[in-house]
């Protein structure tokens, strides 16, 4: 039987590189376990704790709850709700969280301020090829046909120095423009459209499910979508957990690893019904929720775009050093 979810704030619905500030809380019918220091008695479920964002791609793991998978490897999961990866950073350090869902920018951000993060598995991507999940909208009158266009103007992003303006960078340098001639400003995703059409702003970078509602009217289009063309396949999330933590729980960290490559594996191909608990799992619209387009869920390391992304930080100077990530992800 499914259990009853209380919901979360839709605000966050398609925030999917929201990195400001934690919150507490569980989005799932979780079980209030304690955060777990080792490994659970023979036959009985080991308690951890798992940090996520308010955003629809999180929704594959209460998926994974629901359907039993997590107890399957020996794990008894409770949710906890977070606005942004990288203010779950010191929960996990802390090991008030014992793993959590967030950006690998984060994670290679704190490696390079020198906290010890561990990546453990993949978690989801944006889109190779075709429509991508999110993408820069201009005016349809304004003129911009490029990312190189973009040259002293104004991209509003949800937060600098994260995936939206390092991709828009990349993506202007790729089209022949100077990337240190962009300008960005934060502006949260519900109010870019309103802003973009009173001029405030030059371009928006929105996700799903602001980017389909912003195209839909006509005096807006589509620029570009800024992941594909930097990094196709971009991963949006990963999981991770302290250095501190995997050192001392490697049989936790086994378990986690294989139930998360089940959890995302029958996520991804079962979508519809992972999407069906958006609902209650976020408060979501339930037509919205089925016309969402997700990104692709898969616990596998990205390790080639996550290489592309170290590399990108240290040319536009977001990070002083390309990240090693044979220290940063655990073997």
């Amino acid at each position: 039987m499914k259990k009853h979810l209380p919901k979360i704030l839709v605000l966050g619905a398609a925030a999917s590189l929201l990195l400001t500030a934690c919150g507490g809380g569980s989005p799932s019918g979780s079980t209030g376990a304690a955060p777990s220091s080792g490994a659970a008695s023979d036959g009985e479920l080991e308690k951890i704790v798992v940090g996520v964002l308010a955003i629809a791609p999180s929704v594959a793991m209460q998926y994974g709850i629901e359907e039993g998978l997590f107890e399957k490897h020996g794990l008894e999961v409770e949710l906890q709700t977070g606005q942004g990866g990288a203010a779950m950073l010191p929960a996990v350090s802390t090991g008030t969280m014992n793993f959590a869902v967030g950006n690998g920018l984060s994670v290679m951000t704190a490696a390079d301020r020198g906290l010890d993060m561990r990546i453990v598995t993949g978690y989801s991507n944006s889109k190779a090829e075709g429509e991508d999940i999110n993408g820069v909208v201009v005016k349809a009158d304004s003129g911009i046909e490029s990312f190189a266009d973009l040259a002293g103007k104004t991209t509003a992003i949800n937060a600098l120095k994260t995936q939206g303006d390092l991709t828009i960078m990349e993506s202007a340098a790729i089209d022949g423009g100077d990337a240190s001639a962009l300008e960005f400003s934060e502006m949260p995703f519900p109010d870019m459209e309103a802003q973009l059409e009173r001029g405030n702003t030059d371009a928006i970078w929105i996700p799903e499910p602001f980017l389909s509602k912003a195209l839909a009217d006509p005096a807006n289009k589509l620029l570009g979508y800024p992941n594909q063309k930097a990094i196709p396949g971009l991963p949006t999330m990963v999981t991770f957990t302290s250095g501190a933590y995997a050192t001392e729980n490697p049989e936790t960290v086994d378990k986690f690893r294989e139930a998360m490559t089940e959890v995302l594996t029958e996520a991804e191909a079962n979508q519809d019904e992972a999407k069906a608990l958006l609902p209650d799992f976020m408060g979501m619209d339930a037509e919205v929720a089925e016309g969402l387009k997700m990104e692709t869920w898969s616990a596998e390391v990205p390790t080639e775009q996550l290489t592309q992304m170290g590399g990108l930080t240290v040319k536009y100077e977001f990070l002083s050093q390309e990240p090693d990530l044979t220290q940063i992800v655990v073997n």
